[in-house]
């Protein structure tokens, strides 16, 4: 018998050869850095609450009228029990999930859990914020034909594509409230720099969950908008960002 593994549920693009998805990205690097057996299983968007709910995976939120959401990532772990696998869904409760777990290669190094959530919460819902006029409608035109479909009719009206790509002074504007938040983060940073780390990422020493969070989002525009995007960030704040992308390269793997 072949050997179980867990299964990292993502979804495809149509012209990208890896994956692109900021939030997959952060538990593919982390299975990567405790060298975790995995496969990626590929689901496109009209697809995920079907595929998900066939697994048996919780809804990652509940809207507001008391539906549940389903979305990616989830993982399906058969490693402890083939008959009873661990399902789940969420990022934050992955990831948790995976470091009580699988201990071995700590991403919460000790008394770090709850800053270094504090953290992930800040990028996710802060730090991102102005990349997401930029970043979303970009990767929805990389999606798959039919994924895209599936966003078109359920807002019912096509996704218009974003104006600063056309209008010189808005795309520049648009950056710049990009490149606002990575000084701002750049400069918390550069305090662990001297005797309390090497400067590059946000533990002092070791890369760590909160690394993954950001080297995630620089994946996203690597892989997204390599040229506009990833060709400006890279030389941001002297080139801290390529740096932190080149300490996480080994974890990137995609099997």
């Amino acid at each position: 018998m072949s050997q179980p593994m867990i299964i990292l549920y993502d979804v495809p693009s149509s012209n990208i050869p890896q994956p692109w998805a900021p939030n997959i990205w952060r538990i593919r690097l982390i299975l990567n850095y405790k060298r975790l057996p995995y496969r990626t299983a590929w689901v496109e968007f009209p697809d995920v609450e079907k595929t998900l709910r066939s697994i048996g995976a919780p809804p990652t939120s509940v809207r507001s009228d008391g539906r549940p959401v389903y979305s990616l990532p989830a993982i399906f772990d058969p490693m402890f029990s083939q008959t009873q696998p661990v399902v789940l869904s969420n990022p934050h409760t992955i990831a948790e999930y995976l470091e009580s777990t699988y201990p071995a290669r700590q991403i919460f190094p000790e008394g770090s859990r709850a800053l270094q959530t504090l953290f992930v919460h800040y990028i996710q819902d802060i730090f991102v914020k102005p990349l997401l006029p930029i970043m979303v409608p970009l990767s929805h035109q990389r999606l798959p034909e039919r994924s895209q479909t599936h966003f078109r009719h359920g807002s019912y009206t096509p996704l218009p594509p974003p104006s600063y790509l056309s209008v010189p002074p808005e795309r520049e504007q648009a950056w710049r409230a990009v490149q606002d938040q990575f000084n701002f983060l750049a400069g918390v940073l550069d305090k662990n720099s001297g005797t309390d780390g090497d400067g590059v990422v946000s533990m002092g020493h070791e890369v760590t969950y909160a690394d993954f969070a950001v080297c995630s989002v620089l994946i996203w525009v690597e892989k997204v908008a390599p040229h506009d995007g990833w060709a400006r960030i890279r030389g941001w704040n002297g080139g801290r960002w390529s740096r932190l992308r080149e300490r996480c390269q080994g974890y990137m793997d995609a099997f």
